[in-house]
């Protein structure tokens, strides 16, 4: 039997492609983010929020909710409200993206610099 873990890739790799390049895409973390440090919000609370467009939201929660990482819960009221929260597998998932999220403001200074310099060797 063949050695399936990430390091031997063949199928980790191929099962985790769909996965890591979706909720690793920009609104997926956010999303998380948000819901992780905020917990439950309204659809339009996370709109405002993250600035992001409805359609690009509604998306990236039904993904979200596809893979059990958010729960949508709708109330029976006039108008329909509709909330939205991390599912237990979401919040263990929160720990890996809040430290990617540290990681990447602890680094901006640098970051911004290393592309200012790459830009003024490579002009367009």
């Amino acid at each position: 039997m063949k050695d399936h873990t990430i390091g031997h890739c063949p199928m980790a790799c191929e099962k985790l492609n769909g996965f890591m390049s979706r909720v690793g895409d920009r609104w997926s973390v956010l999303v998380i983010l948000a819901l992780d440090g905020m917990g439950m919000m309204r659809f339009n609370e996370l709109k405002r929020h993250l600035g992001i467009t409805q359609r690009m939201l509604s998306r990236t929660l039904r993904e979200l909710e596809r893979d059990g990482l958010v729960r949508r819960t709708v109330h029976d009221t006039v108008p329909p409200r509709v909330d939205y929260e991390l599912t237990a597998l979401g919040e263990s998932f929160g720990d890996p993206i809040r430290y990617l999220g540290d990681w990447g403001l602890k680094h901006l200074e640098q970051i911004d610099a290393a592309r200012a310099d790459f830009d003024a060797k490579h002009p367009d």
